[in-house]
């Protein structure tokens, strides 16, 4: 019988990250193909509130920013009808109605460099417990991505359409990924796309999971290190980048025009 190897932790992390950049590929979708798929699979996970909620990614040109044309839900979402605005919400590239909720988008873009796209919707979960006065409570591997990297706004400032509801939200997120509003939804604000869709279904998912724990019991927390190992692994980037792959094939499998 062969002795059994024990290596350091981080030999296997290294390794992981490793087989992931060799085996996970990925299409060459354009960034409108992907933020049409992320309206699609948000669609799918629920997270459709008629013409609420706004998906926002940055344009090649400075002070530019994509987005879904205003009046379309989520489901409708093509890569045809993403369309381009400048930095006062003024239509650029595409035919369309610019959807003026998102100007709170721009103060989160103007303060955060390494931000490169936004998602913000009212799902239902997220919703719900924005209604009780209680932050998310990151406390299970699936939703360990949220741990220490998910701000709360206590109070709500009114309909984000205004330069003062941008500045309250900003302020809020500080340098998090993502952010529980009360009375509100939910926001991501992230690297990619890719890493925005993904954390906007685990978002609700970490609601959904908190609520349904709190009808049994007292939601336990998890050991910090190892919160923050999971938090780590959870967010490789190829890791986030086959989940999103995984969840767009789903929505392919729904809808073919996603991609026009």
């Amino acid at each position: 019988m062969s002795e059994v190897i024990i290596r350091d932790e981080t030999e296997y992390h290294a390794r992981t990250s490793e087989q992931m950049e060799r085996h996970l590929s990925l299409p060459p979708w354009s960034l409108r193909q992907k933020m049409a798929l992320t309206c699609r699979i948000l669609a799918a996970e629920g997270h459709e509130s008629a013409l609420a909620g706004q998906i926002t990614a940055r344009g090649d040109r400075p002070g530019t920013y994509w987005m879904l044309s205003f009046g379309l839900g989520f489901d409708e979402a093509r890569a045809s009808n993403i369309v381009l605005v400048d930095d006062d919400l003024n239509l650029i590239e595409g035919d369309g109605m610019v959807n003026p909720s998102n100007r709170f988008h721009l103060w989160i873009y103007r303060h955060r460099p390494d931000v490169t796209a936004i998602v913000h919707t009212h799902p239902p979960y997220c919703s719900a417990l924005s209604v009780t006065g209680q932050p998310l409570v990151a406390a299970h591997m699936d939703t360990a991505m949220f741990y220490d990297d998910c701000a709360y706004l206590a109070e709500w400032p009114g309909p984000p359409i205004g330069d003062e509801e941008g500045r309250i939200i900003h302020d809020a997120l500080g340098d998090k990924r993502a952010i529980l509003l009360a009375h509100h939804g939910q926001l991501v604000a992230t690297s990619t796309i890719e890493e925005a869709a993904v954390l906007a279904v685990f978002i609700e998912r970490a609601a959904r999971m908190q609520v349904l724990a709190q009808s049994i019991g007292k939601v336990k927390p998890i050991d910090p290190a190892m919160a923050r190992e999971a938090h780590d692994y959870r967010l490789k980037p190829r890791a986030i980048a086959a989940t999103f792959h995984y969840f767009a094939r789903r929505a392919l499998k729904l809808e073919h025009d996603v991609l026009n």
